[in-house]
């Protein structure tokens, strides 16, 4: 079915005179009346019928034209999404560890944004379980067009950018014994029940390397999966933690500590699908976080 020919029924449709919807189609009349015949044809139903000088949509034309504009409003609709898109305009999907949702993400997209203000752009952020093998599976899945996550090894389909650091801290709640120092030996913390990640975090088998290397290991009072988590629970009193050095504990009501001897830092990812095709603004958007990583 020729798109033309549906764009020339609905002009018909509505001027209800071939003379006058040929000048405004910018066509001959025969031309006009050919499509028409070659549309009703190829139907096999009239979809007008002759009203004196005019024409008159048939019953069967009138249903016809309902679902015709309706169908060239979503195809004109999705063509001027997609010519935005190559204009560097459009939507980005993307997902992020909590830890990196409080400041580190939102200044990027806030930096991006401002620097293009006459773009029409939409940040769409997903929830999270706060799991990295899930955000790089919702690349694969094509779900996401950006993960801000950790590094994943083994993964030849992802482009991994590094694009900020944190480095390990204690944690302790506001009257604790050991709020009074500011710099501290894990040696002195091991009177105190821990909060630590849950088994199979990559941060639970950094932070036991450390007391291996220490030469004793913590009493472990509760285990959870995600850092702010982590930090609710001590600033309730329920015990310390090794975390990283996170923007939103200085919001909470506990006590950030730098651990002596450990030179360790937890390094962010910008991850991305290798060898697709990725609109303008996605690739835009990668060239500016990279240019303006904290690192």
């Amino acid at each position: 079915m020729n798109l033309y020919h549906l764009r020339y029924f609905v002009t018909l449709a509505h001027l209800e005179h071939y003379t006058k919807a040929a000048e405004i189609l910018a066509i001959t009349q025969p031309s006009l009346s050919h499509a028409i015949a070659s549309l009703e044809k190829e139907l096999g139903v009239k979809l007008f019928e002759k009203d004196g000088r005019n024409v008159a949509l048939t019953k069967c034309g009138q249903a016809f034209l309902t679902d015709v504009e309706q169908a060239l409003s979503m195809l004109d609709s999705s063509v001027n999404k997609l010519q935005m898109t190559g204009n560097g305009e459009g939507r980005v999907d993307i997902v992020q560890l909590r830890t990196l949702s409080c400041d580190v993400v939102p200044t990027f997209v806030k930096g991006f944004l401002n620097s293009r203000p006459d773009k029409k752009i939409d940040f769409y952020f997903h929830s999270s379980t706060d799991l990295t093998p899930d955000m790089i599976q919702g690349l694969k899945d094509r779900k996401y067009d950006i993960a801000f996550c950790s590094m994943m090894e083994n993964e030849p389909m992802i482009d991994f950018i590094p694009i900020s650091r944190q480095k390990l801290v204690l944690i302790v709640p506001n009257d604790h014994p050991l709020n009074k120092y500011k710099t501290i030996d894990l040696s002195k913390t091991l009177a105190y029940p821990y909060i630590v990640y849950s088994e199979g975090s990559e941060l639970r088998s950094v932070i036991d390397n450390l007391f291996e290397q220490n030469g004793s290991h913590p009493t472990i009072a509760y285990s959870m999966e995600e850092d702010q988590g982590i930090a609710g629970l001590v600033g309730a009193g329920f015990g310390i933690a090794i975390v990283p050095n996170m923007p939103i504990l200085n919001y909470m009501p506990l006590k950030v500590i730098e651990i002596e001897n450990v030179s360790w830092e937890r390094l962010f990812y910008m991850a991305t699908l290798k060898n697709i095709y990725q609109a303008p603004v996605i690739m835009d958007f990668k060239k500016y976080v990279t240019e303006h990583a904290n690192l």
